[in-house]
């Protein structure tokens, strides 16, 4: 008989940013696909007769392809299981969750979707960033930074370096993301930035952005580990690396990322997990 399959959105990794939906999921699941964000913590809360499929991919190194990913979601559903996919983020903000529901889709295998919390609004919300704020604008624009011009061989995937500094104006943003940051119309979130911020930094500057554009850089949102990184806009990539800025790291392009924004509040509290 064939199974099911649950595509959950784990939200941005503190465990209690995960919906009740989702855990309802998990605790009722047979086999878990689990990435390497989001709440992987709560696995071993799990109960012992479920089993966890590790498919986490880290910058540069993704030891199990997407492909293989959409097999074992589909192997284990024809098998009979009831199988959650568990993905950081929200599953179709920039998570490849389309992939994976068209992969069971063809299989004949029944899909249920949970959205999640998706990185690219809540980890500058906790660190007191608000995406639109009255006064300075009213919307914003996520993109991926994973489609750069492949930086020098000796850059790290997962840390800019000085030498990580785009020689020309190849870079991941498209025309709607660039005149974001030129016109100051909305602000622009990029997710997966770290490695090609250089590039970022050197598409906006050609494009006519103001070098004095303030840019947040937010690491490991809502963890104790979370770290906010400011800059200039021109300065973003040198700053970012002297402070070693490392991914899962959230960009922020725009004037509501400029500090004191929200006086009175503080980023520390913003952060907490109790809050």
């Amino acid at each position: 008989m064939t199974g099911r399959v649950t595509l959950v959105g784990g939200g941005p990794g503190a465990p209690d940013l995960l919906t009740v939906r989702a855990w309802r999921a998990l605790q009722a699941a047979d086999v878990v696909v689990a990435d390497r964000l989001g709440p992987v913590e709560i696995l071993a809360e799990l109960p012992p007769h479920v089993r966890v499929v590790d498919v986490g991919k880290e910058p540069g190194r993704h030891p199990v392809p997407q492909e293989r990913i959409n097999e074992l979601i589909v192997e284990h559903a024809l098998a009979g299981a009831h199988v959650v996919r568990l993905k950081g983020g929200d599953p179709f903000v920039l998570g490849r969750g389309g992939e994976e529901v068209l992969a069971c889709a063809a299989a004949g295998v029944p899909v249920e979707v949970v959205p999640g919390v998706t990185s690219a609004v809540a980890v500058p919300g906790l660190a007191g960033i608000p995406l639109t704020h009255r006064g300075v604008t009213t919307g914003f624009h996520v993109v991926s930074g994973h489609c750069a011009a492949e930086p020098a061989a000796h850059v790290s995937d997962a840390q800019i370096t000085p030498g990580n500094r785009a020689s020309d104006t190849s870079g991941p943003l498209d025309g709607a993301a660039l005149s974001c940051v030129r016109d100051g119309t909305a602000t622009l979130v990029v997710l997966m930035g770290v490695r090609s911020l250089g590039a970022i930094v050197a598409q906006c500057l050609a494009a006519g952005a103001d070098p004095g554009t303030p840019v947040a850089m937010v690491e490991n949102g809502s963890t104790p580990e979370q770290r906010v990184t400011r800059a200039r806009l021109d300065e973003a990539a040198d700053v970012a690396a002297a402070r070693g800025v490392r991914s899962p790291a959230v960009v922020v392009i725009g004037h509501v990322a400029a500090a004191g924004l929200l006086e009175g509040t503080s980023e520390r509290r913003l952060a907490g997990a109790g809050v």
